[in-house]
């Protein structure tokens, strides 16, 4: 766990959160207050999903679209 002045985390802020990416992190101000740096997860769309892979090329995809739409 790292620990930095207020001073220091101000100056080097990228670096403090690059190292709160692996590690929790402390500032510590000058009156002995306390704050830590944790990375929250982030949370995904349950719609991003990879892509199909398919030998259909676009003129294909494009007919079945306007074949489905006349019916």
């Amino acid at each position: 766990m790292n620990v930095y002045t207020y001073s220091q985390a101000r100056q080097n802020l990228s670096e403090v959160l690059n190292c709160a990416k692996n590690e929790p992190v402390l500032i510590r101000r000058r009156c002995g207050d306390t704050f830590s740096i944790i990375p929250q997860q982030t949370k995904t769309s349950p719609f991003d999903i990879s892509g199909v892979k398919t030998k259909a090329s676009m003129s294909d995809i494009l007919a079945s679209i306007k074949e489905s739409r006349s019916k």
